[in-house]
């Protein structure tokens, strides 16, 4: 008897119970809810000229001094000083700064958003942190950005007591520190608490408006941020005046 032995073809692929083929599954792309903003404005025209006017008399630079960034659309910072010098009747000196930190997204970091609210917490944390602060007291402020902080303190230095404000806003992927601070020489009083706070959260719901402003709509999700998007050596919490 002739036996014959079944040979099957090798079609280089597999085939399904009901005969169909197969393809290996395509995992989906990692993505990111993308920034919303992706520019600052210049620091220096956050806050307007009648407001630094009425927060720092007798203001030494109308438009500000501004640090140098390596990088303006992730971050920027100006500050503002001004002695009103009223002989033996005393005098009055302010300190106002204002920083600025953008995030962008990214799909191994996270959402701008995500990233700005951790430097938000450290910004907070830093304000809290001051060394030599004393009567250190934070507070949750609404009505300023996506969520803010106001910090306030005293401290201090050259022999007298500053007062100081610092309010930490998020608005989205941004972050904004802004401190005021001033203290009386020669025998005229220190500002109060609650007028350095009050004028602290003009300002900086003044630098917030600018910054939802004038910042464009980010292109699109999972973008890579920009070289040096961590926080700046030098953040306005931190700064003495």
């Amino acid at each position: 008897m002739l036996v014959v032995a079944g040979c099957s073809s090798d079609s280089g692929g597999e085939s399904d119970a009901d005969g169909s083929s197969s393809s290996p599954s395509t995992a989906p792309a990692p993505s990111v809810t993308p920034a919303k903003y992706s520019g600052l404005p210049d620091a220096c025209d956050t806050i307007g000229e009648k407001t630094v006017g009425s927060l720092v008399p007798k203001v030494k630079n109308k438009g500000g001094t501004a640090a140098r960034s390596s990088d303006i659309d992730t971050r920027g910072s100006c500050s503002w000083n001004g002695l009103d010098d009223k002989g033996v009747k005393g005098s009055q000196y302010r300190w106002l700064d204002v920083s600025l930190m953008r995030y962008d997204s990214d799909v191994t970091l996270g959402s701008g958003a995500e990233r700005a609210g951790e430097y938000y917490a450290k910004e907070v944390a830093g304000a809290q942190g001051t060394a030599g602060a004393k009567s250190v007291k934070s507070v949750a402020t609404a009505g300023i950005g996506d969520q803010a902080t106001l910090v306030t303190y005293t401290l201090n230095k050259t022999d007298e007591d500053f007062a100081y404000a610092t309010v930490v806003t998020r608005a989205e992927n941004v972050v904004i520190t802004l401190t005021y601070n001033g203290a009386g020489y020669a025998g005229a009083k220190s500002p109060s608490s609650a007028d350095l706070t009050k004028n602290a959260e003009k300002a900086a719901k003044e630098a917030v408006a600018a910054v939802t402003a004038g910042s464009e709509d980010a292109p699109g999700a999972g973008e890579s941020p920009k070289a040096g998007s961590e926080a700046p050596s030098g953040s306005a919490s931190t700064k003495s005046g």
